[in-house]
């Protein structure tokens, strides 16, 4: 009996010894590891101290809601869509890639958007192409656009601001829009166009300039009859000046 516990006694150390080193020694390996194929539902590229760089997702991991990046919320309301997150040294979101593209009930609705967000802010600069049918008729747009953001906008902060003006819209809506106006004006939240290269919804395809309103300035573009324009706008969107002039 007592040779036979010794025997056990004996063997089990030396399992925990093994598995202790087989762990060790795996985790340990140094170099490129070279796969064929692989699966994978979430990519999380990190720094040497956990730094959070860049997420690569499907759809049903993408972080939003409750979900904290880098010890930072991440954006409540925002569309589940597959692609990639990219973060700043400080682990602030700074831009994204995401996709998406279904069959509906009368159509299809797909899209595609790589962004770059102003430092602790919004986008500044979208490549954006929107392709939806419906009953028959097919829409396509392919932009490229470039925005102004807040000199003092920030994430956290816009976050917040977002939520207590969703609560007073709830109560009182004309409240909340002389609310939003307070928080733009002091440089909080806002955004507007500047700068739009690609096809409109009115299927002009050109250059786009709007003022620090987001109104518009100046447009040159091909028309969908094919005729090239140059048009200009005073501050109430009027045209002001046109070339070639309309014939009368």
């Amino acid at each position: 009996m007592n040779r036979e516990l010794v025997f056990l006694r004996s063997f089990a150390v030396a399992t925990v010894i093994g598995i202790v080193f087989i762990t060790s020694t795996a985790f340990k390996k140094s170099g490129n590891q070279k796969f064929i194929e692989i699966d994978v539902e979430r990519i999380n590229i990190v720094e040497k101290d956990g730094t959070v760089k860049m997420v690569i997702t499907n759809v049903d991991r993408f972080p939003n809601g409750t979900d904290k990046i880098n010890n930072r919320p991440t954006n409540a309301d925002r569309k589940k869509r597959s692609g990639m997150l990219f973060f700043n040294e400080e682990g602030i979101e700074a831009g994204g890639f995401i996709y998406d593209g279904r069959k509906t009930k009368n159509g299809h609705s797909a899209g595609l958007s790589l962004t770059y967000d102003q430092y602790d802010g919004d986008q500044v600069m979208q490549l954006l192409t929107q392709d939806m049918e419906k009953d028959g008729k097919r829409f396509v747009s392919s932009t490229l656009a470039f925005n102004d953001r807040p000199s003092k906008e920030s994430q956290l902060k816009t976050m917040e601001i977002m939520n207590e003006l969703e609560a007073l819209r709830k109560k009182d809506p004309k409240a909340m829009e002389e609310k939003y106006k307070v928080y733009e004006a002091q440089g909080l939240i806002g955004g507007v166009p500047r700068v739009m290269l690609g096809k409109s919804r009115n299927h002009n395809n050109g250059l786009f300039l709007f003022d620090d309103k987001g109104l518009p300035k100046a447009m040159f573009y091909v028309d969908k009859e094919n005729n090239a324009k140059l048009d200009f706008f005073d501050e109430k969107g009027n045209v002001i000046a046109s070339f070639p002039e309309k014939k009368k």
